[in-house]
């Protein structure tokens, strides 16, 4: 079975040709057969219109002739001698254009007459008289032809005039013609109204056979006449088909050819749609050609689009969100597994220790229990304080509050909480005259006990932490320094997100839960102030905020 479904443009034109080509086709023909009979009854008839105007014309003619030779005849009986009839006959000759001989002629004479006119082209006109002769009349042959056809003289066809079966008239004679179409008369012709003969239906052939005068009149449509009324005509009729035909191929691959570019950009969309292209948007080529229900559609279709790519960034957002609670979540693990356990550990055997009674515990073993028991809890404290600040600095919920800060009793006061086991110098470059700056103290004492710590303990052996300060325009910028292996960009970028140590997750050869520089930066952006990392062979490892300088310190300046 025959499966394949075919393209819009090979549709259109399958309809095209069944709903045009062919009606049109049939019309064309239709409307030319009908064409071709119309001309020919016309040729019919105007052949036959032709006929009977060159019969009148010749009753016309005759009349008068006769009505003249009556005249002429008349005054004759009335001379007595033939000289005197010649004298008078020879004045009226002269008087007559059209008449080249007048004669009296017994019966016996007309027919010699009759043969002389005739080799001499003369027309011969008798009118019997009283005494039983006749007057005989020789008209030229050229004046009666003007005569007869002077209202025909843009006809184009031909017209002979007989008499007796001899032709005494014509109009476009043609020898081969004049011939042939002799040659289609019927033996026995009617007389007195004109028929039509011949055996070619698109030629007609008419005739006139009159009894007064004996006189046969044939009317010959030729074939260049009948190409040009009939065979023109419906040359005419297909050209016209055939423009219109092509106005409507025009009009209909116009319209077509736009209806397909759109249509092409609904496939091109859903194609895209389908693999994943959220962002594709349908440009239409819009024009009058253009449906309204491919606008409408190829509207409706950008706005899915639209929707469809908004919920794809919002799925991907959840998606990210997501991976980093998961990821999260492990740290979270990580770091509690590893960061409570050892001072829970500590805490619960210390404990263990004291409460014992079956040994003597001294005054300073207990005192140190004691003291670690304290340590190790207030590290538990900072890591909860630190968990616990990290939801505020996602949700920016962080309250701060900010007041006018003198930077180096800021430093005083870290440098004596951070816990500097590995005994780190810290050197303080801040003059005492440092400009107010604008930040909340507290947060600001966390800020550096979070850094003089990292650099603690992640500074080399023989390094010294260095903490130096500039004021640049509106802002103070405070350096924290120390010296250590260079640290790789990629590592150094990552250094502000959650959980991230430079160590290796498994060796741990340092303690920390990786939130120290995450919370850094929260505070620090809370303040409305700028933090950032720097690592390379001029300074090793080094972190700069900046934050904004109090107004009264710019009032005084």
């Amino acid at each position: 079975m025959f499966n394949k479904h075919l393209k819009i443009v090979e549709q259109i034109a399958i309809v095209f040709i069944f709903a045009v080509i062919i009606p049109m086709s049939v019309s064309g023909f239709i409307i030319n057969n009908i064409n071709q009979q119309a001309i020919r009854y016309q040729l019919r008839e105007s052949a036959v219109l032709i006929a009977n105007m060159v019969s009148d014309e010749i009753d016309f003619f005759n009349k008068t002739v006769n009505s003249s030779m009556e005249q002429i005849a008349f005054p004759l009986k009335y001379f007595p001698t033939d000289s005197a009839k010649n004298s008078y006959l020879n004045t009226i000759v002269k008087k007559l254009p059209a008449c080249e001989k007048l004669s009296v002629a017994n019966e016996e004479q007309i027919e010699k007459i009759r043969q002389e006119n005739k080799e001499n082209e003369l027309a011969t006109v008798t009118y019997k008289l009283s005494d039983g002769k006749y007057l005989v009349a020789a008209y030229k042959f050229n004046a009666m032809r003007e005569e007869l056809f002077k209202s025909l003289q843009g006809e184009k066809r031909q017209i002979y005039v007989l008499a007796n079966g001899n032709l005494i008239a014509e109009h476009n004679y043609k020898e081969e013609d004049y011939k042939k179409t002799v040659s289609l008369l019927p033996q026995k012709l009617k007389k007195n109204e004109p028929v039509i003969f011949g055996d070619v239906k698109n030629q007609p052939l008419v005739y006139v056979s009159k009894d007064e005068p004996n006189i046969t009149i044939i009317v010959n449509t030729t074939e260049k006449i009948t190409r040009n009324s009939i065979t023109e005509n419906s040359l005419k009729i297909i050209l016209s088909v055939l423009f219109a035909t092509l106005a409507i191929i025009f009009v209909v691959g116009l319209y077509t050819y736009y209806l397909y570019i759109n249509i092409r950009q609904l496939f091109k969309g859903i194609i895209a749609i389908s693999k994943g292209n959220y962002e594709r948007q349908i440009r239409l080529l819009t024009t009058a050609f253009t449906p309204h229900e491919i606008v409408f559609l190829a509207f409706e279709f950008n706005r899915m689009a639209t929707e469809i790519h908004k919920s794809y960034i919002q799925l991907k957002k959840n998606n990210k969100e997501l991976k980093e609670l998961n990821e999260f979540r492990s740290n979270l693990i990580d770091t509690v597994s590893h960061e409570l356990r050892t001072p829970l550990t500590s805490i619960q055997g210390y404990t263990t220790r004291l409460m014992r009674q079956d040994i003597e515990i001294d005054e300073e073993t207990k005192q140190k229990s004691l003291r670690i028991i304290k340590e190790q809890s207030e590290r538990l404290k900072t890591l909860i304080e630190d968990l616990l600040t990290i939801p505020d600095i996602e949700g920016m919920r962080l309250r701060t509050v900010n007041e006018q800060v003198w930077l180096p009793e800021i430093l005083e006061e870290a440098k004596v909480l951070i816990k500097n086991k590995a005994h780190k110098e810290i050197i303080l470059n801040i003059p005492e005259d440092f400009p107010l700056v604008e930040g909340d103290k507290q947060r600001l004492i966390q800020v550096f006990v979070n850094l003089l710590e990292n650099g603690a303990k992640y500074a080399s052996e023989t390094s010294n932490i260095v903490v130096d300060g500039i004021v640049d325009k509106e802002y103070a910028k405070i350096f924290v320094k120390n010296d250590c292996e260079v640290i790789p960009p990629d590592k150094l970028n990552k250094l502000f997100e959650k959980f991230v140590r430079l160590d290796n997750n498994t060796t741990r050869t340092t303690r920390g839960t990786g939130l120290g520089l995450f919370i850094v930066k929260g505070l620090v952006e809370a303040m409305n102030g700028k933090i950032s990392l720097r690592s390379d062979e001029d300074c090793a490892f080094c972190v700069e905020i900046e934050l904004k300088l109090s107004k009264i310190t710019e009032e005084v300046k």
